[in-house]
């Protein structure tokens, strides 16, 4: 390469370098100190141990600290923290349980963490209305136990014991979802700061009416949007009655389509079945051989029915039927996606686009399926969420370089 060809390169990468060296880089004193002065000293580090903690979730994805972690106490905190950082540009990044899948919490271009968890509380149960408010410390196993002896329960269950706002900021799902719909379903109001600061009730602030036509749906925004249009601070979630009683069950059979024709005929057959789960002969083999289990190495459905024992009982009869009257020895699909020196198990989402389904079911997009979203929702779709997030979030920082 020619001497000023080579000279103009490393010019562009000093700017380059440099320009990340300021994005990622420390935060300045002063502004540390100001952050202390809202949240109280023993709330706020820049510990590189704490931060690295606050840089990753269960996923993949490397991890990317943040400059500097909060701990609000309060939605007044929040407001406030948020101003300061959008008055000076510096990224925000909601943080819950850390539980995420997608890389959501990782700070890309550095800035502050708000870790929520410490606003923990249970804020109002109207018994009556079958709704409970709730901070985003709070996690589903908590609110369950809370609960417990008042007749109501809340039955979205992603799994890990998630924070219930940052479930609502990724749209989660779980095994319930057939009969009682996932995070979506069961979210009625949501308080946000957004990323100037100011506080929004998506819903109209202490409302949580089952049904409404007023406007546009600015809950349904909210939910699945993942930290980058603003910080949920409150949710006001939907509760069900407890169920008398609960029968699991589990059924193997000879292909992966007979699985799923015994699925689609409990549906169609409207049996009140509360959970359903799939597993192919791969993954049952690898959960035997893990768990030292003794499960039929088959295609294999897991069953749960919710109930009074009388209902159970002609639950229980109904689906025993169907399953032995579509069980057929039918070849089962070849492209597992593995070899013989690797097997490949069915995966949940494998495939999906290409059968007009979802690239993702509850994990949400954060920074490994951006590229999926743009192939789901099309060109104008895309446009449409940037629109949106350029809207709320102008200067880009809430949760840079997710979703969009």
């Amino acid at each position: 390469m020619p001497l000023q060809k080579l000279q103009g390169a490393m010019r562009i990468f000093s700017c380059q370098r440099s320009y990340c060296l300021k994005a990622q880089g420390q935060l300045t004193k002063d502004f540390v100190e100001a952050l202390k002065a809202v949240a109280g000293s023993s709330n706020v580090s820049t510990s590189l141990a704490v931060c690295e903690q606050h840089g990753r979730d269960e996923s993949m994805h490397r991890c990317s600290p943040p400059d500097a972690v909060v701990w609000p106490q309060d939605v007044e905190q929040v407001s406030k923290l948020a101003a300061m950082c959008y008055s000076q540009g510096v990224p925000i990044i909601p943080f819950g349980t850390g539980t995420g899948l997608e890389g959501g919490v990782s700070a890309v271009r550095g800035g502050v963490c708000f870790n929520l968890t410490r606003m923990d509380r249970i804020l109002q149960l109207n018994t009556e209305d079958f709704t409970v408010a709730v901070e985003p410390g709070v996690t589903h196993k908590a609110l369950n136990s809370y609960l417990r002896g008042s007749g109501l329960w809340f039955p979205v269950d992603p799994g890990a014991d998630a924070s219930l706002c940052g479930m609502a900021a990724t749209s989660a799902s779980g095994t319930n979802a057939v009969r009682y719909g996932t995070m979506r379903h069961n979210v009625l109001n949501l308080q946000v700061v957004l990323p100037d600061g100011r506080v929004l009730h998506t819903a109209g602030q202490g409302r949580h009416f089952r049904k409404s036509s007023a406007g546009y749906n600015l809950t349904g925004l909210f939910m699945g949007s993942e930290g980058t249009l603003g910080l949920i601070t409150q949710a006001t979630l939907k509760l069900h009655g407890t169920p008398e009683a609960m029968v699991s069950a589990v059924c193997s059979f000879p292909s992966v389509q007979a699985a799923v024709d015994c699925t689609v005929q409990v549906l169609q057959a409207s049996i009140p079945i509360a959970r359903i789960e799939f597993l192919d002969d791969v993954m049952i083999s690898a959960c035997n051989q893990f768990s030292g289990l003794s499960y039929t190495v088959s295609p294999t459905l897991f069953l749960e029915f919710h109930g009074t024992p009388r209902s159970l009982e002609e639950q229980v009869q109904n689906t025993g039927l169907l399953h032995g009257c579509v069980c057929p020895h039918l070849p089962a699909p070849q492209d597992c996606g593995g070899d013989q020196e690797r097997p490949g198990g069915i995966w949940a989402h494998r495939r999906a686009l290409a059968l007009n389904g979802t690239c993702t079911g509850e994990h949400g997009i954060g920074l490994g399926k951006r590229q999926l979203l743009q192939e789901e929702i099309g060109e104008v779709g895309l446009a449409i969420m940037k629109h949106i997030k350029a809207t709320l979030d102008p200067k880009d920082l809430m949760n840079p370089g997710k979703v969009l």
